[in-house]
């Protein structure tokens, strides 16, 4: 590093698999949201959902890749939420064997409302500690004189609203506000992104960018391009006069669970990437960098400091 300059950690998380998972199994909350709709004479057992699930999540995917961005700017498409509504109706339809199966009224909208807080959600255990040593390592700069914190993810913008109810404080930055993901429609109203600003060294997570607006989905090196580009425009933002932007070398991390999206994404793009392997199942690599839990990973992050 050139003397005189300064050190800069931008550090990302994946989302869904990362930080949390359902509360409990995807079948059986839809299962649980059916029967008290009543839509079959008898009750539908979650086995009957799995693979239902599985099937019209990878159709709609293909039928409309990162939630029909591409349709949705031609004025073609719903985004989010007639994508997951698609899913949900295809899963009953398939499971049910139902081809022209009408949901009840409201069904759909409570299901997307159930995966949009804590009531569909958790925290894995190591995340709430993380979060509390990442407080500490912000505030002492530990090696940094700038830590940036973040998500990239697949999911949708429902992230953000997922994340602040399971207890983290989210900044208001998202990928490219000042371009086209401004006019996409989704779960997060763009008002709502400027409502709760606790501050860039109050924020749990600085930014969120997610696929749907960045363009790309992970390993595309578009959506690491983006959130190193946001970090800028996030400090600038802050009115960040203590150093100037220019003059900062970052050190750019992503932490998230998927081998090809997250690692080979993440180091593809000029990053450093670290793999979660929570139940130390990997056997790949032995050059990949890995940690077992989310409370090791300071530890991990401090010897790229003096890097």
């Amino acid at each position: 590093m050139a003397h005189g300059r300064h050190r800069g950690l931008l550090l990302t998380f994946d989302a869904f698999a990362t930080l949390f998972h359902p509360r409990r199994p995807i079948p059986e909350s839809y299962a649980s949201v059916a029967n008290s709709y009543r839509l079959s004479e008898n009750p539908i057992a979650p086995a009957t959902l799995q693979t239902a699930f599985k099937n019209a999540y990878k159709a709609e995917s293909k039928a409309y890749p990162n939630y029909g961005r591409e349709l949705v700017l031609r004025g073609e498409y719903g985004g989010p939420k007639q994508w997951w509504a698609g899913v949900i109706k295809s899963t009953f339809a398939n499971a049910l064997d139902k081809p022209d199966l009408q949901l009840p009224d409201g069904m759909v909208d409570t299901l997307i409302e159930t995966f949009a807080s804590r009531e569909g959600y958790s925290l894995y255990e190591d995340v709430p500690p993380l979060f509390d040593q990442l407080r500490r390592f912000k505030a002492q700069q530990s090696g940094f004189d700038c830590v940036v914190t973040g998500i990239i993810s697949n999911s949708d913008d429902r992230v953000s609203t997922v994340l602040r109810s399971l207890g983290l404080s989210v900044g208001r930055t998202r990928a490219d506000e000042d371009r086209s993901s401004t006019s996409l429609p989704g779960f997060e109203e763009a008002a709502s992104k400027y409502s709760e600003d606790r501050g860039f060294h109050s924020d749990d997570l600085n930014m969120v960018i997610t696929s749907y607006e960045a363009g790309q989905e992970k390993p595309n090196r578009l959506i690491y391009d983006v959130a190193a580009r946001q970090v800028n425009r996030l400090l600038s933002t802050y009115k960040w006069a203590k150093y100037d932007l220019d003059n900062i070398d970052w050190t750019r991390i992503h932490v998230g669970d998927d081998l090809a999206k997250d690692y080979h994404g993440a180091t593809d793009a000029g990053w450093y990437g670290l793999l979660l392997d929570r139940d130390n199942t990997f056997t790949g690599s032995s050059d990949v960098e890995i940690i077992n839990s989310l409370e090791t990973l300071l530890p991990k992050i401090q010897k790229y400091a003096t890097k």
